[in-house]
Formats: C-alpha cells, sequence, structure tokens
C-alpha cells in the first residue's frame, strides 16, 4: 500500500501513490500527480535537447504551454508585470502567455531549481502547483503561504525513470517500454538553421507530453498554439491555429489598449482580452463588453477585417505533429497560421502528396520517422 493521496481522479475516489516526487507541501489528488510527472519529464528533456532552461504549463494531462528561456516581449512584460532576457522565470512567462485562459489554475514544471524570484512570482498568479528539480533557501517558504499553505510544491526525482511502464485497466495489466526514443537523433541534419532546429525540438518534446491526437505550434522557442486530444488530425491543427492566432491578436493595439475597468483582476481583464481578440462572445458577453469597454471598442469587435489583415503578418512558425498528416488539408489550414515548416513522421500513402502541398505554400517539410503519441 502506498501513501494516501487527497483523493483519485475525483473526489469520490480513494486513491494511493508508490513513489513518484517527494511532495515539499501541500496534499496532492491524483491529477496533481499525473501533471506533475508529465510536466517534469517534458521540461527535464526540453532542456537537454535545447541546453536551455525550461518550463511548462499544464493542465489534465496536457501542456497549455511550453517554453525555453528567452526575451519576454512587450505584450507578456505587460501583462504578467515582469521583464526577464533568459532566465528561469522568463521560460515560464512565455509557456503561460501563450494560452493564459487555459493556464488558469495550471501545474508549473520548471527544468532548474526555483530561485526566490521565480517563487514570488509564482505566488502572484493563479496556479496550483509547482515540480521542479531544487528550490533555492528561502523559495519554498515563500510558496508554502500561497493558497492558505495549500499550494502544491513537488520536488522531481533526478533518477532516470524505469525502461518500463505498465498500466492496471478494468482488469487488464498493460505494459510496454517507455518511450525514450531521441528526438534529437530523429530531426535530420542540415534542414533547419540554429534557431528552426531549437523549435522542432521543443514542439517534438511538447508533443510527446500532449494527449493524442495532438500539433503543436512554436515560434520562436515557445509553443503558441497547441491542439491535443482530437479524433482527427486537421482538427488538432485547427485548434492550435486557433490559440496561435489569439495569442497573436493579443499583440495588436486594438486588444492591448482596451480601457482599463476599475477593479477589473488581471485574470478577468486577459479574458477579456481573449474572447475579443477570438470572437468569443456569446450575445451576454457582447452587451457586458460594450459595457465595460465602451461602443468604440464594441464596433471594432464586430470587424473581422483589422484581425484577418493583422494575422497574415505572423511568419516563422513550426508545425509539430505527433502522427504523420494524412491529407494536404492539415497543410493548407497550417499555411494560415504562419508555418513556414512542419515537422512530421511521414511514411503515410499520401506523404508525397502532403510533401507537394507544403511545396506549394513554400513550408520546407521535415519527415523524421519518429511517432509520438501519447495515450
Amino acid at each position: 500500500m502506498g501513501a494516501h493521496m487527497r483523493y483519485g481522479m475525483n473526489p469520490h475516489q480513494a486513491a494511493e501513490v508508490t513513489g513518484g516526487p517527494r511532495v515539499l507541501n501541500g496534499e496532492p489528488s491524483m491529477i496533481n500527480y499525473l501533471d506533475a510527472l508529465n510536466a517534469s519529464a517534458l521540461v527535464r528533456e526540453a532542456d537537454a535537447a535545447t541546453g536551455l532552461p525550461a518550463a511548462a504549463s499544464f493542465k489534465h494531462v496536457s501542456p497549455a504551454g511550453a517554453a525555453v528561456a528567452g526575451t519576454i516581449d512587450d505584450v507578456a512584460s505587460e501583462t504578467w508585470r515582469i521583464s526577464d532576457e533568459g532566465g528561469l522565470i522568463s521560460a515560464y512567462v512565455r509557456a503561460r502567455d501563450a494560452d493564459p485562459k487555459s493556464s488558469f489554475g495550471d501545474v508549473v514544471a520548471l527544468s532548474r531549481p526555483v530561485d526566490v524570484a521565480t517563487a514570488e512570482f509564482l505566488r502572484s498568479v493563479i496556479c496550483d502547483a509547482v515540480i521542479a528539480p531544487g528550490y533555492e533557501d528561502g523559495a519554498v517558504e515563500v510558496l508554502s503561504e500561497k493558497r492558505a499553505g495549500r499550494f502544491l510544491v513537488f520536488e522531481a526525482d533526478a533518477a532516470e525513470p524505469p525502461r518500463r511502464e505498465r498500466r492496471d485497466l478494468l482488469g487488464a495489466v498493460l505494459e510496454q517500454d517507455r518511450d525514450a526514443a531521441d528526438v534529437a537523433a530523429a530531426l535530420p541534419d542540415g534542414l533547419l538553421d540554429e534557431a528552426g532546429r531549437r523549435d522542432a525540438l521543443l514542439g517534438m518534446v511538447a508533443a510527446r507530453y500532449t494527449q493524442s491526437n495532438s500539433v503543436v505550434l512554436v515560434r520562436d522557442g515557445a509553443a503558441v498554439g497547441i491542439g491535443a486530444g482530437q479524433q482527427n488530425r486537421v482538427d488538432c491543427v485547427r485548434l492550435a491555429g486557433a490559440k496561435a492566432r489569439v495569442w497573436w491578436l493579443r499583440r495588436h493595439a486594438f486588444v492591448r489598449e482596451l480601457p482599463e475597468v476599475a477593479g477589473m483582476r488581471r485574470q478577468d481583464r486577459l479574458n477579456w482580452q481573449i474572447r475579443f481578440a477570438g470572437e468569443e462572445m456569446t450575445r451576454a458577453q457582447r452587451a457586458e463588453f460594450a459595457e465595460l469597454f465602451g461602443a468604440e471598442a464594441s464596433d471594432r469587435y464586430a470587424d473581422a477585417g483589422w484581425r484577418d489583415a493583422w494575422c497574415a503578418d505572423i511568419t516563422g512558425v513550426t508545425l509539430v505533429s505527433d502522427g504523420f498528416l494524412p491529407f494536404r488539408d492539415n497543410v493548407d489550414h497550417a499555411a494560415e497560421f504562419g508555418v513556414s515548416t512542419i515537422v512530421e513522421p511521414g511514411g503515410s500513402t499520401r506523404t508525397d502528396e502532403v510533401a507537394a502541398a507544403a511545396a506549394e505554400h513554400g513550408i520546407s517539410h521535415v519527415q523524421t520517422g519518429l511517432r509520438l503519441f501519447r495515450h
């Protein structure tokens, strides 16, 4: 019998855990463990593949965002009230900013030890847990004060995971080799420049830890759109693209300069910006939006022209697919989201058609021969 968990998948399910990361604060549930373990593996592999500090924002056993350290742009800096040009904290800000609606209440994974400044930042955002390979003096104390002392702090196990993994499911015992394929070795040399290879590797690692089917869109070292768990691949592309489009539209002046509303919390403002950028409002929300932000903003919401014009300028996006692209419509949709490179296993009966479609759109098409399904 293992150690007691707060509960299993749901509060009515009792649960125990054997092994796993060390719990430094709080009482995790099963989903907390699943998110922490998968997220920790993602950032560990992303750091090893790129040589850069890595972070992930995890929700319901898939990443909402993943990134390596880099410059925090003006919009993210303005949103999260922090500036950084390459430290550990920048990786998480870039990961969270990709899809802040989904990242609300996330598990944070960091590939390197947490310093006090990063701990202070995590205390300022709505997240439920953090997992990292270590904590500098004072960091755990800062984090332990969050959520009235219930914030979850995990310390990742430095040991390599076992070679085999097993799952008990409805009376069946399933066992397989752990997916330890070398993504860097699978990515052909000489086809991508240094930045392109970094983005491809980050996308491949993120796809490995995303519920299949999945597609990851990466730009400048950050996954700006992740389509997870869809039953057909083109829906993955469209979902990832829609998220990347909203991320890009949040950089437009119309979205950035929505009037400030007294007393409105940061997450509420972010949610309104996302609804405005993505044309996601119900009739009731449109009426509330007009009341909060004024007639000019309401009129802009109804005008799609500025969105299409702005999104025509997004470029340099790498699309990584965990499985082969079965039809050219995946490529046609990808082209509308600024994709310049596609990385996929290849090997389908229609891969020649997919490669030809990529060439028509001026998209580099890279085949790895490596499928990265996760269920």
